[in-house]
């Protein structure tokens, strides 16, 4: 997924994804060890997927303190 896709949905799917993102990571892992993943590069794809998904985390979390700072600054 994209990250202008990734920023449209809410945080609970968001933190979804990210988990089964990272059972596939681990299984994509696994399958690599044991010489029955046929597709390496899916590795690197999880696994930029799964950064993607936690910057998106990371931003909305600092608009969240943000916005939490700016009412009780007001």
């Amino acid at each position: 997924m994209k990250a202008p896709e990734l920023r449209a949905l809410p945080v609970n799917e968001l933190e979804a994804k990210r988990n089964d993102l990272k059972e596939e990571y681990l299984r994509l892992r696994c399958g690599h060890v044991s010489r029955q993943l046929a597709d390496v590069i899916m590795i690197k794809k999880t696994r930029r997927n799964f950064a993607r998904i936690n910057t998106v985390l990371n931003e909305k979390q600092m608009q969240l303190s943000e916005a939490t700072k700016t009412d009780e600054q007001a």
